[in-house]
């Protein structure tokens, strides 16, 4: 048995209340339904940013678990266990880290990630075993993700991964009194009733994804994975976007020519940081990297420091 406990009928939860402000939307004009949907979209941002101080411990939670070489794992079923899996997938060539760090799973596996396997988000058993096939633990953070707050999928996983010692993490759209978790952390996000009432796909997931998007980045950013608000540790041999991106970023901060630039990213073996310091310190690419180490790859310390005499962006091209 799980330690929460769920509502066998879903009517009163706040996700399945029907929308008043959109009861004729089957009624009336093109526009007019898109502007519906525009207006309860814009309601988001604001819900999320009251959920502000539940996320930035999150991201406390999750910064602490990747210093000490633990996971962050998403867990999720259907559109809450695609965006898990989404942000999981998006964070080696933005932040060029380890794909361990950040997983995704949902519930039903791989093929669900394309077409619904229902009846997969009822399956607790299922839930427990995936938390017992990754062996989490005390260094990780195990994030379940229910906008509706109910799947079973998702509570089973996290009292399997809480029973293991892991950080546990929870994301609904529904208030505390409708579904109770015992986690850590408890982020809630009252986005109200959907659109189309029910389909949480609609708000409570562009409420996810942010809530997500804001998770995985801040802490990253805590990590050093960011300078100024450059993605400085990009994968920049992903493709060649990302090779371009990487030199504009070189050519930017330091006035160097696209040219030079990108001979300076070959230079440091296709990795911006490593391209700054040896810039603007005249250091090797193997200083620059020691460098680095030595300030926890945060690249603001590294140029700061009093050893390091900085050049000026602006110089002459």
């Amino acid at each position: 048995m799980t330690r929460w406990s769920l509502p066998t009928r879903r009517g009163h939860l706040l996700t399945e209340q029907r929308n008043p402000r959109t009861r004729r939307i089957d009624r009336v004009s093109l526009s007019a339904a898109f502007d519906l949907m525009n207006e309860e979209d814009r309601r988001i941002a604001e819900a999320v940013r009251r959920a502000k101080p539940a996320i930035l411990r999150a991201v406390r939670y999750v910064e602490r678990a990747w210093r000490g070489g633990g996971r962050l794992i998403y867990v999720g079923a259907g559109t809450s266990g695609r965006l898990g899996v989404l942000d999981a997938a998006e964070c080696p060539p933005t932040f060029r880290s380890d794909p361990r760090m950040v997983q995704g799973v949902i519930a039903g596996g791989f093929k669900a990630l394309h077409r619904a396997v229902e009846g997969a988000e009822d399956d607790g058993v299922a839930g427990r075993r995936v938390i017992a096939r990754l062996r989490t633990g005390p260094a990780d953070v195990v994030f379940g993700i229910a906008t509706g707050g109910t799947t079973p999928y998702v509570h089973a996983a996290l009292c399997e991964a809480r029973r293991r010692g892991s950080t546990t993490i929870f994301l609904a759209c529904v208030p505390r009194a409708q579904v109770r978790a015992a986690v850590d952390v408890d982020i809630r996000v009252l986005t109200g009733p959907e659109a189309l009432t029910g389909s949480t796909r609609m708000k409570a997931g562009l409420a996810t994804k942010m809530v997500l998007n804001a998770v995985s980045t801040l802490a990253m950013i805590r990590l050093g994975k960011v300078y100024e608000n450059l993605m400085i540790d990009l994968n920049s041999y992903a493709c060649r976007k990302l090779t371009d991106r990487a030199a504009r970023m070189i050519q930017t901060l330091t006035g160097r020519t696209y040219g030079q630039a990108s001979a300076l990213l070959r230079a440091a073996r296709g990795r911006v940081k490593t391209a700054l310091v040896m810039d603007r310190s005249g250091l090797s690419r193997e200083q620059a990297e020691r460098r680095l180490a030595r300030f926890g790859g945060h690249v603001a310390a590294a140029l700061s420091d009093g050893a390091v005499t900085l050049r000026r962006a602006g110089r002459s091209r």
